[in-house]
Parts: C-alpha cells; sequence; structure tokens
C-alpha cells in the first residue's frame, strides 16, 4: 500500500502530467479562432451589419491580447488561481452573449456586446499564462517543443471545439456559443491544480527525447486525422453513429500522451541521471539550506567568469561534464564564504522579472513584429464566416477548422525548428 501511495504521489507530481494537462487546456483555450464560426449567428440574431460584427472582432481580438493582467496576477496568485478566473471570465462573457443571442436576456448595446466578447477570450489568456510558465519552468532545456506544442493546440482548439459541436447535432447554431462558454471553464476547472511547476529541472532523463517524439507523432496524426473527418462530413451526409465514432477517436488521440506519465511512474525501468544532474544533487544534498535562486546565479554567473577558455573547444558531453564539476565547487566555496556570488542582470535563455524584460531589445523587436505582423491572418479568421457565406457555403465551421488545422502545424514546426537550430549552433 505504501508503495502504491508513492507511486501515485510520484505521478502526481510528473512533470509530464503536468505538460499533458496544459496540452488538454490549450486544446480548449483557442476560442478566438471560433469567431469566424460564431460571428454569423450574432449577426443574424442581433440585425447586425458588417461594420458592428468587424468591432465586435477587434474587442474579440484585443481580449485576446492583453494578457499583462493574467502575466501580473501570475506573479502574485497560484496557477490555479490564474485559471480559476480565466474560467469565470470565459463563462461570464460568452454565457452572457449565449444568452443575448437565444433571447434568455435582454438585448444589450453594442458596446455592451464588445464588453462581453472582451472578457470572455480574455480568459484565454490566463489559460495560455498558466500553462506556459507552468511547462517552461518544468522543460527548462526544451522551451522551444514545449512553447510550439502548447501554442499549437491553442490553434487547434477551433477544429476540436467544432467537432465536438457536430456530435450535438443541434439545429441551433447558437449552441455553439454555449459550447465556449461551458467547454473550456469545465475542463479548467478540472485540471486547475495539475498545472504548477513541480522542480521539473530535477526529473530529466534520457528517455525524454523519446517522450517528444511520441508527442510530436501524436500531433501529426491528430492534425491529418482532423483533416481527413472535416472534410468527410463535409462532403458526405454521415449519420449520427458515425460522427459519434469519428468524435470518440478524437478524444483517444487527446488522451494517447497520458501513456508517457503513467509509463515514467509505474515502470521499474527509470532512466539514469546525467553526470551534470548527479553532480548538482550532490551539491544541493551537501548544502540543503541553499535557496534555488542562488544555484541559478552561480550557474549562470560565476561559471561564465571562472570557466577556462579551452572548456568551450570540448565535445559537448565533455564540456557539459567540466562546467558541472565547476558548478559543484562553486556551490561548496559559496557555501564556505570562501566565494561571494554577485547578482547580476539575468541573460538572454534565463529567468527575467517583469521589469528586466521591459529594458530588452528583444521584448520589444517581439512585441512590434507580432504587432505588425499578425493583423492580416485576424482579420482573415475574424471575417471568415462572411467570407464563406459570401461565395455561397453554408456550413462556415470547415473553412474555421482548416485554418486552426494549419495555425496547429505551423507553430509545432516552429517550435521543433527553433529548438533544432539553436541546439545546432550551440553545439
Amino acid at each position: 500500500m505504501g508503495c502504491f501511495t508513492e507511486s501515485l504521489s510520484s505521478f502526481f507530481n510528473n512533470r509530464w502530467l503536468v505538460f499533458v494537462a496544459a496540452m488538454w487546456i490549450q486544446s480548449c483555450a483557442g476560442i478566438g479562432y471560433l469567431f469566424g464560426s460564431i460571428s454569423p449567428t450574432i449577426k443574424t440574431s442581433l440585425n447586425y451589419n458588417q461594420r458592428q460584427v468587424a468591432r465586435l472582432g477587434v474587442a474579440k481580438d484585443l481580449g485576446d491580447s492583453v494578457g499583462f493582467l493574467a502575466g501580473g496576477l501570475s506573479e502574485i496568485l497560484p496557477l490555479w488561481g490564474a485559471l480559476l478566473i480565466g474560467a469565470v471570465q470565459n463563462f461570464v462573457g460568452y454565457g452572457w452573449v449565449w444568452l443575448v443571442v437565444t433571447g434568455r436576456a435582454p438585448v444589450l448595446p453594442l458596446w455592451a456586446m464588445c464588453i462581453l466578447i472582451f472578457v470572455g477570450t480574455n480568459g484565454e489568456t490566463y489559460f495560455n499564462t498558466a500553462a506556459l510558465v507552468s511547462c517552461v519552468q518544468n522543460f527548462p532545456k526544451s522551451r522551444g517543443p514545449v512553447v510550439g506544442i502548447l501554442k499549437g493546440f491553442a490553434g487547434l482548439g477551433g477544429a476540436i471545439l467544432t467537432q465536438m459541436y457536430a456530435v450535438m447535432n443541434s439545429p441551433d447554431h447558437a449552441s455553439l456559443i454555449f459550447m465556449v462558454a461551458v467547454g473550456p471553464t469545465m475542463v479548467a476547472i478540472a485540471l486547475m491544480f495539475i498545472i504548477r511547476p513541480v522542480g521539473g529541472h530535477k526529473q530529466i532523463r534520457s528517455s525524454d527525447g523519446f517522450s517528444f517524439s511520441i508527442v510530436y507523432s501524436v500531433c501529426l496524426i491528430l492534425a491529418a486525422y482532423l483533416m481527413g473527418v472535416m472534410l468527410v462530413e463535409d462532403l458526405v451526409d454521415l449519420s449520427e453513429t458515425v460522427v459519434i465514432i469519428f468524435t470518440v477517436g478524437l478524444l483517444v488521440l487527446l488522451l494517447i500522451p497520458i501513456a508517457i506519465p503513467v509509463a515514467l511512474t509505474f515502470s521499474s525501468r527509470w532512466s539514469r541521471p546525467s553526470v551534470e544532474e548527479a553532480l548538482l544533487s550532490d551539491s544541493q544534498k551537501q548544502d540543503p539550506g541553499k535557496s534555488e535562486d542562488d544555484s541559478q546565479d552561480i550557474i549562470f554567473s560565476e561559471v561564465e567568469d571562472e570557466k577556462p577558455k579551452e572548456v568551450d573547444l570540448l565535445p559537448a558531453h565533455e564540456r557539459q561534464k567540466r562546467i558541472a564539476q565547476l558548478q559543484t565547487r562553486l556551490a561548496q566555496a559559496a557555501a564556505e564564504g570562501a566565494v561571494r556570488i554577485k547578482k547580476r542582470r539575468p541573460r538572454r535563455g534565463e529567468d527575467f522579472t517583469m521589469m528586466e524584460a521591459l529594458i530588452k531589445a528583444d521584448l520589444w523587436l517581439m512585441f512590434f513584429s507580432l504587432l505588425l505582423g499578425s493583423g492580416s491572418g485576424l482579420t482573415v479568421i475574424d471575417n471568415l464566416g462572411q467570407m464563406s457565406q459570401s461565395l455561397g457555403y453554408d456550413n462556415t465551421h470547415v473553412f474555421v477548422s482548416m485554418i486552426s488545422i494549419w495555425n496547429f502545424l505551423g507553430r509545432i514546426g516552429g517550435g521543433y525548428f527553433s529548438e533544432k537550430i539553436v541546439r545546432y549552433n550551440i553545439i
């Protein structure tokens, strides 16, 4: 019994479980991409013209982009608190929109509808922040793949929710708005206590590369499966039973990654820790009172000053071994008072506070790149429903789903290749 309890505790503190739960939350967080599917319903029910719908789209884009409040609150609240705030915003915002569209609540002026759309979509930023912050801290050496996969699932959320809506087989198109209000809220509340940092830097194993390969394979299969299902459902008049079978297959694909933390926890074949991990753990055992922040200062600041120049010319494995040995000696010297650790500004690739990030050129370069480069894509996504209807297509969901799928593949590929390029240049 004690062994089982220990295994269960290890399972819930496994960084791969947090990663898989974050993937599930992100798969419901792409509600902004569904605006092209719900905007025709809002336009018809409330007798809006295209200019008014465009204003709702602007409110949606602002809600999806204004994430500094979510980032600031994540610094002072636990991540489950941020997820709870996002779930409440999503439910209240889109739930009220659904009540107005279906006539269960009085019609509101346009500015009030914009506020509701803003509040509902802004809940997505809390989902993104909690998922990314926890997983980036748990996977410090695999940030590129982790961010790419999580943001990819956010883009795929439109296709996943559309398939769930197809199961309902409801003639009322406002049901999709109800699903947007309820679905992400339920998933976020169910998983909010799992999304948290669990000391992932201490769980680095040689099998991590294989685990990421499994996740990438599932991602590619999931994208191909959704693309095929959407095309078949659009071209062929399927029975409700077949649609349910397709949806069950989708859920099975989403559940496959949970096998990774299960296998790591309950399998007797644990990977041996790397040399660097072993040396660092020894130094922490010798000085258990030393904080993790101080250890990071040693790793990222003093090592660069004390490291011999010839270390950079060694092979990768030998270089990591020498650096780990140097980190251990510095940790021992600092504990004995022989070395005084100097505080300095973090370098690229290290953790920044909000104020430290605001004075870096990298932040503003990314900010203006996104500001100037993402407008065209958002314009197409916001008006996709009206564009497809103007061309004679009644079912706009298939086009929204296709954009979500290709968006998903682009983000996954961006995370994968960026990590490959960075590692290649370092080596």
